[in-house]
């Protein structure tokens, strides 16, 4: 059998725990106690601290460029040792994203679709020892989970019992879907974490496109938060940074499949600071 047939599936994976302590690595060693040949490969482990909207987003700007049966693992979980689900989900492109059931499957649901769910068996797939703690389900659950089932310890069946699709958490479709009309999209804030400074809205490419906007359109911005302008103006809308001034604001196509504002090697983020949220409003009109 060829290397290619044999070869484990990754674990790709995102907490908010940070890379200043223990966590992650405690992770990283449950996978590698199960299988020493397991790889685990980061996203980040910077996500806004309890934000499940960043998580639930961050996921689905990765998982389409990972082979497919990639077992993606998502620990974004204020509700940890709560009643809600920790679960496992089949992804109708043949992926998995093991996750709290706590929204953080919302983008994934709408922009992939899942084909099924899982609960995960505690009695089955819990790490040995661990049963008296309910503050780290990342290591004791999902990291345990991801990796038998990477290993090939167990199938998607053996994760648990399933249970209906219909019954999935789901954050406000005001957070993922944009309003769009011939000639105006509305949305919200939905990242704003970009390293060099500029600022991502809910609204697609495709949004933007059914709304009639093309490359070299001017468009008015508004953004606004609690009633108050945050930014307004007449923008540029094209391909990248270069076709404004230095220090310019411009609207681009991210690379992550939605619409964006940023400067000109500058911060937007540090000359408009801005949260992600339905109380980050957006409009954008044909100016």
């Amino acid at each position: 059998m060829s290397e290619k047939m044999t070869r484990k599936p990754c674990i790709v994976w995102q907490t908010d725990f940070t890379l200043s302590w223990g966590a992650v690595a405690s992770m990283r060693g449950v996978c590698k106690s199960v299988d020493p040949e397991l790889e685990c490969v980061d996203i980040t482990h910077e996500i806004e601290p309890y934000s499940i909207l960043a998580a639930s987003r961050e996921i689905v700007y990765v998982e389409p460029f990972w082979p497919k049966g990639t077992i993606f693992v998502s620990v974004v979980d204020p509700g940890v040792g709560t009643s809600r689900r920790a679960c496992a989900a089949k992804l109708k492109d043949g992926n998995y994203l093991i996750t709290p059931d706590n929204g953080s499957l919302t983008h994934a649901f709408h922009q992939v679709g899942i084909e099924a769910v899982r609960e995960i068996d505690e009695t089955v797939n819990r790490w040995k020892g661990t049963e008296e703690i309910s503050v780290f389900h990342g290591r004791d659950l999902f990291a345990y989970t991801a990796a038998r089932l990477a290993a090939g310890i167990i199938d998607f069946e053996g994760v648990g019992p399933e249970y209906p699709v219909s019954e999935i958490v789901l954050l406000d479709e005001a957070l993922v879907r944009a309003d769009v009309e011939e000639g105006a999209v509305s949305c919200v804030v939905g990242g704003a974490r970009d390293p060099f400074g500029s600022v991502t809205f809910n609204a697609t490419i495709a949004d933007f496109a059914r709304a009639g906007f093309r490359h070299g359109d001017t468009v008015k911005v508004s953004i606004r938060h609690a009633g108050k302008d945050v930014f307004t103006g007449d923008v540029l809308y094209h391909k990248s940074f270069g076709y404004v001034p230095l220090g310019e604001p411009i609207l681009f196509n991210s690379s992550t499949g939605y619409i964006s504002i940023g400067l000109n090697q500058g911060s937007f983020l540090s000359r408009y600071p801005c949260q992600t949220g339905k109380e980050w409003t957006v409009e954008l009109r044909r100016s």
